[in-house]
């Protein structure tokens, strides 16, 4: 298929030489006397690349470049400067931008030859990847989708053909352990679609500036309230209130309630889940430089190096041993969240000892 060029350039003569050029060599071409007409261009044609001057009129080629970064159906477009400067603060600013190259004028056909091939090639490669991302989570969705959900399913469907078969011979307390058994498969089988569907929500976010944006954009005024409501709700039901410790500062966190707690309920639900009855599970926020720091501790049965550095959606620890509700995912989910709003997660543990996650997120207030 016949690559498209944009070319952004106020002087007519090297406008229609570099058209022509591009044209003989086999590009598809679209030529712009300013930046604000470039602009209009590339969000109206989507070129493969852009080639664009610094000093126009209407607006600059930085301008134009920061313009196009903004949008997600050109956030990605290959972007080359061509320009009679030379200074290095102009090169750096325009990489400072999110430029992929820089020729300065003039140059010769080669040169400008060399750099488009230059970039298709890294794009290619960069798609490449890209594509092989999604089909290593497609396959560790349809490997790991099946078995994840047909446990709860067959839990539901065995209570139901016991319902069934002997419903006449079943006394009010047993139909309630069995409606119960039901209902708490059910619930199971419900949060694992949804974790699911979150995390696909995720991957599709992190490759859509735009979402980023709006995902970003929403805060948490009261978190030490929020922690303290979802950590106490989840010691209830697992009957360990007494093993709870808080100690939650007040602050901001630049990220939606919502997202919050489910940060929460992964990471506090996973040390309650793999620390025994006795042993206390400490929560602790504090404000740092620009953020607030969120510290989780357990007594629990711990990682090793290998099994920290394997951490990923759809992987399970030591199911061959150990009993889990659940994909592993809720981990995988509570991190990516995190990186998606700018912050950190780190885990330390000792197998066997404990297990420590310290999560950074950035303050509205920073």
């Amino acid at each position: 298929m016949m690559k498209k060029i944009l070319v952004v350039e106020d002087e007519k003569s090297i406008r229609e030489s570099l058209l022509d050029l591009l044209a003989v060599e086999g590009f598809s071409v679209l030529g712009a006397e300013n930046g604000l007409l470039g602009v209009q261009l590339a969000q109206q044609h989507i070129p493969d690349l852009i080639l664009c001057d610094v000093t126009m009129p209407w607006l600059d080629g930085y301008q134009v470049l920061a313009q196009l970064r903004q949008h997600a159906d050109t956030s990605a477009i290959p972007f080359i400067f061509l320009t009679a400067r030379g200074a290095k603060e102009d090169f750096r600013q325009g990489m400072d931008l999110g430029a992929d190259d820089f020729l300065a004028k003039p140059c010769t056909a080669d040169e400008l030859l060399s750099a488009i091939a230059s970039r298709f090639y890294k794009q290619a490669a960069v798609d490449r990847q890209s594509q092989k991302q999604l089909d290593a989570l497609r396959s560790s969705i349809a490997l790991s989708l099946p078995h994840e959900l047909r446990t709860p399913l067959n839990g539901i469907l065995g209570l139901t053909e016991v319902l069934m078969d002997d419903f006449q011979n079943i006394d009010r307390h047993e139909m309630l352990e069995l409606a119960q058994g039901i209902h708490n498969a059910a619930e199971r089988l419900s949060r694992l679609i949804q974790n699911f569907l979150l995390y696909a929500e995720l991957e599709i976010t992190a490759r859509d500036p735009d979402r980023l944006l709006v995902l970003r954009s929403d805060e948490t005024r009261l978190p030490e309230i929020l922690i303290q409501n979802v950590a106490t709700a989840i010691a209830q039901q697992e009957g360990r209130e007494a093993d709870l410790q808080l100690d939650l500062q007040n602050g901001t966190m630049q990220i939606s309630d919502l997202k919050l707690k489910k940060i929460v309920e992964e990471l506090v639900g996973n040390a309650f889940k793999f620390s025994p009855t006795g042993t206390f599970v400490t929560v602790e926020t504090k404000a740092i430089d620009k953020g607030m720091l969120l510290v989780i501790r357990d007594r629990g049965r711990g990682m090793t190096a290998e099994q920290l550095a394997n951490l990923g959606a759809y992987m399970q620890f030591e199911r061959t041993f150990y009993e889990q509700q659940g994909s592993g995912l809720g981990l995988a989910i509570a991190k990516r969240l995190v990186e998606l709003h700018e912050g950190t997660l780190a885990i330390d543990s000792v197998p066997g000892q404990y297990t420590t996650v310290e999560v950074t997120l950035p303050s509205s207030e920073g």
